[in-house]
């Protein structure tokens, strides 16, 4: 090894020793890191863990034990398993979704051990077939201001139409200062809808309609950034499944 290498790798190591300090320290990211060993996962899930990176992500989202968060549309509950255990004590989790299948995948997995103090709140309007929408007329959740919204590769599941309303409800829901957290797949700036892409988001367009929303840009992460995804591929294809390039972005209501 040169010289030059060697420093080259000291000084990496020592730009990254306070990041990997924080997260270790944080009493949230050990929470994370317990939840994550729970029986109530299966070999499945925690197989993801290389690539989904919770303690990485939910830190980058700067969510805190204490906090009282909404998760939207949750599925099958992967995050909501991190969530709902590390939140229970200090937090409280909320979880929402339309009726039909979205609500089904979570109603199988509400009685686990460590979720029952999560809690269901109307999403306010009926879901159409094979879609997260529409989010219906009312565009409010029946619950006091929370510290945090999370949504993760559930944005591109809604129209536009439906994506002014989720974002509206978020921020309606938000106390001034909350944050709004979004992982999704990446599209290309630009690139009209086709079968390939239509589960991929175009990151400019996200954050342009959030803003719209009347949030704020707080920061994007690089995270989940993978080269060796073309942003060509279907997100389903077994070359790119689990391995996409995902955009991970963070808003905050203004005070």
């Amino acid at each position: 090894m040169t010289a030059i290498l060697r420093h080259v790798l000291v000084a990496a190591a020592l730009a990254s020793a306070p990041v990997l300090h924080a997260q270790q320290a944080d009493p949230f990211a050990q929470r994370i890191r317990a939840a994550m060993q729970s029986d109530i996962r299966t070999p499945e899930e925690k197989a993801r863990d290389v690539n989904r990176l919770p303690v990485e992500v939910l830190s980058f989202f700067r969510m805190r034990e204490d906090m009282r968060v909404i998760e939207i549309l949750p599925a099958g509950g992967w995050f909501t398993k991190l969530l709902g255990p590390a939140l229970k004590e200090k937090g409280k989790l909320y979880v929402t979704h339309p009726e039909g299948r979205y609500a089904e995948q979570f109603r199988a997995i509400a009685r686990l051990p460590g979720l029952e103090q999560v809690e269901e709140i109307p999403w306010g309007g009926q879901a159409g077939a094979g879609s997260g929408g529409p989010f219906g007329p009312s565009g409010r959740w029946n619950v006091a201001p929370v510290d945090m919204a999370v949504t993760f590769r559930n944005y591109h599941n809604f129209s536009p139409a439906d994506r002014a309303t989720v974002n509206k409800s978020v921020f309606d829901a938000l106390k001034p200062g909350g944050l709004y957290g979004i992982v999704d797949h990446t599209r290309r700036h630009n690139e009209p809808t086709n079968a390939q892409n239509r589960r991929r988001v175009d990151p400019v367009q996200v954050i342009r309609e959030v803003q719209e929303a009347g949030f704020v840009l707080v920061d994007s992460s690089d995270l989940y950034y993978r080269p060796d995804d073309a942003l060509s591929l279907e997100v389903g294809n077994p070359a790119v499944t689990d391995r996409t390039d995902r955009i991970a972005l963070l808003f905050r209501k203004p005070q």
